[in-house]
């Protein structure tokens, strides 16, 4: 199976996506198919490029208007990329414009001309046909492909149906200011998109790359790892890489929302997305387009479509069972009462179509993933990436939270304390031999011990190594056998030591299965992590824990300086996954906060993984289903607050669309609306939705 990415220029209707979406999942060949309405993208998997001629030709069916462009084909030239994002931005809106104009203009002579009648009825239906047209025929070619419940059929037949009962005005007016209606939103829809797309425009438009001297403008795509680039003062860098000549300041605000500038010198990586604020710098790629962080940010966001939230759900599926159920209750209205109480067919038929009038879902369809699309764009600018509605409706209900201790509630910066050798070597040789043993350990503890010792080391001496997980090492240095770990490891070794006041993270050193020593590390805490635990509690969570691999004297300090509800300390990895498994059976939802490294199995375990200090981490945006860029544990407040917000203007949304319907609906049967009534009210609840999705991003 090949990956795609399909650009929907012109895709403007929400339902029509929805439609688009379902018909291209019927396909053979084609899975893993979805819409990301926001951002006019289709993603698919497809056994064979050939399909994409009939995921095309689906499209055209639905929305004829809509121009399928290949991402792939179009990112090969980063001037053909900006050529149709400026062309998509003006879209046939002059022309609809142009179009509606017209049709308004027959439509007001019509109604001023008296006599003759033909000539009357000849520009009503003139001016219904520009108006309608494209109604019209996308309601024929759904009926042709069984698509009969959609806006098209609803207006078509309301329309159609005023003509048939001589309401020639009202029928030509409804169709005018529904598509009136539809250019507004879609207008609306485009500004939304545009600024949520605003909040992750991070996108580098071109790289200057250097060969024999000379500087090229290119496409960020076509340079290669190991390739040189300059970017200047003002320049967005496009791509990840080293700093080998020059120093700059940096904006990383589009990252990592921190505002504070960044100083970068040789030697220092720096990631595509930052932008270059004064000196110029050369910078070494390290990393290609499809690879890099801007690419990966990206990436998550514009795929949070696929992980509809269950809200998400509940409306596409219940507007597939609405429109029908409007549709038979409007032909039971126009039938039923002529037949049970007699009197004339003609006024129930009026409120009939009345009713299907008011009945469109668009409203539904669109507002709620524009809104879940609005937070996530609000919260990737404070640097937190959301990888899916899904889970920013769940961080709004969190009821515990479970932290790791190292790199998560401290700075995960270790350093030497104490020293401290027995049984006939000194402190230095202690430290010696435990930098050896952990000379090829990545884990922080060891890279602490190392940056102590601060002396080469003969990797000639070292003859075995073997590092257990969240145990400690063993090795075989110059002959003698060398364990470093901590107690639990000692003890399975048979190595005696005695009672040691354990007020930090201690690390335990034996020499042919005799106690040689100990060396304290100390890991500060953050400084605002006591806020945000407290914050946390303010905002209704309801149990806070922390896991750490540490010993129980440690753990204990740091949760009751820090005020978490529980802790639990010596634990293995294995021992976290059982942890949570245990809280997940209890509590309704459960979140895991770890460094995104060495927590893998408990972030893809729990109902939210949280993962700190990611960028730049494959393993973290790998598998966490929410990365905070920066080490900052008070994004997480962000992110609640964030989801909330979104959740509650998406249920307003809801509730406010369906109270306007509902109470049409009831009017129109009632004979107390009429069809510019219901026509006024559908439009104006879908431009109120849009605008109140857009106070998401305040």
């Amino acid at each position: 199976m090949k990956k795609k990415e399909l650009i929907l220029e012109g895709l403007s209707c929400a339902n029509c996506a929805v439609k688009i979406e379902e018909e291209i999942k019927k396909l053979e060949g084609a899975n893993d198919v979805s819409i990301n309405f926001v951002t006019k993208t289709l993603k698919v998997n497809v056994d064979d490029e050939n399909k994409l001629k009939e995921i095309e030709k689906i499209v055209k069916e639905i929305e004829p208007d809509v121009k399928v462009y290949d991402k792939d084909k179009i990112q090969k030239s980063f001037q053909k990329k900006n050529e149709l994002d400026d062309h998509e931005n003006k879209f046939n809106k002059r022309d609809e414009i142009s179009r509606l104009l017209y049709s308004l203009t027959i439509f007001i002579i019509a109604i001023l001309v008296k006599e003759p009648f033909g000539l009357k009825l000849s520009l009503f239906i003139v001016s219904y046909i520009i108006s309608g047209w494209k109604v019209l025929y996308r309601s024929f070619i759904n009926i042709k492909k069984g698509l009969i419940f959609d806006e098209n059929f609803l207006m078509s037949i309301a329309t159609i149906g005023a003509f048939s009962i001589g309401q020639f005005a009202e029928a030509v007016g409804v169709m005018i200011f529904y598509e009136i209606g539809e250019l507004l939103q879609a207008l609306a829809v485009d500004n939304s998109r545009r600024s949520i797309k605003s909040l992750l425009e991070i996108r580098p438009d071109y790289a200057n790359l250097l060969d024999d001297g000379r500087t090229y403008k290119v496409s960020p795509q076509e340079v290669d790892v190991g390739q040189l680039i300059l970017v200047k003062s003002g320049e967005r860098i496009p791509l990840d890489g080293v700093v080998i000549k020059g120093s700059t300041m940096v904006d990383t605000s589009a990252l990592t929302g921190e505002p504070v500038p960044k100083v970068v010198k040789e030697g220092d990586e720096v990631l595509s997305g930052y932008v270059n604020l004064n000196g110029s710098i050369t910078v070494k790629v390290e990393k290609e387009y499809s690879q890099s962080t801007y690419s990966k940010i990206l990436e998550i966001v514009e795929t949070t479509a696929s992980k509809k939230a269950r809200t998400e759900k509940i409306i596409s599926k219940f507007a597939r069972y609405y429109t029908p159920i409007v549709v038979f209750s409007a032909i039971a209205l126009a039938v039923l009462p002529s037949i049970l109480i007699g009197g004339p067919f003609k006024p129930w038929l009026y409120r009939a179509l009345v009713f299907l009038v008011i009945s469109c879902p668009c409203a539904l369809v669109l507002s709620v993933p524009l809104g879940y699309f609005a937070g996530i764009g609000k919260l990737s600018k404070k640097g937190v990436l959301v990888k899916g509605g899904n889970y920013l409706e769940t961080l709004k209900n969190l009821d515990t939270i479970i932290f790791d201790k190292t790199g998560t509630l401290t700075e995960g910066v270790f350093e030497v304390t104490e020293v401290k050798a027995y049984n006939g070597i000194n402190n230095n040789e202690l430290l010696k031999i435990a930098a050896y043993a952990e000379s090829h350990s990545n884990h922080p503890i060891a890279t602490s011990i190392k940056e102590y010792y601060n002396d080469n080391i003969d990797e000639k001496l070292i003859q075995e190594y073997q590092e257990i997980v969240g145990k400690g090492v063993r090795a075989k240095i110059n002959g003698e056998t060398v364990l470093v770990g901590n107690m639990d490891f000692m003890l399975e070794n048979g190595v005696d030591i005695p009672t040691i006041e354990p007020n930090g993270t201690i690390v335990y050193v034996g020499i042919n299965n005799i106690f040689a020593g100990y060396i304290k590390i100390s890991d500060k805490i953050r400084p605002q992590t006591k806020d945000t635990i407290n914050k946390l509690k303010e905002l209704g969570i309801k149990k806070t824990v922390l896991l750490t691999g540490d010993n129980e004297e440690t753990a204990k300090r740091v949760a009751l300086e820090l005020g978490v509800d529980e802790y639990y300390a010596n634990l293995l990895p294995e021992d976290k996954v059982t942890l949570l498994e245990r809280y997940l059976s209890d509590k309704p939802s459960v979140a895991f906060v770890g460094d995104g490294i060495n927590d893998a199995p408990v972030l893809a375990r729990s109902d939210v993984g949280i993962a700190m200090g990611g960028l730049g981490s494959d393993a973290a945006i790998e598998a966490a289903d929410v990365v905070i860029m920066e080490d900052d544990i008070s994004r997480i407040i962000d992110a609640i607050n964030v989801s909330r917000k979104t959740i509650n203007i998406i249920w307003q949304n809801i509730i406010f669309i369906l109270a306007v319907k509902i109470l049409f609906l009831i009017l129109g049967a009632l004979g107390l609306a009429n069809m510019w009534g219901a026509v006024f009210a559908d439009v104006g609840v879908s431009l109120l939705a849009v605008f109140n999705c857009m106070r998401i991003l305040k």
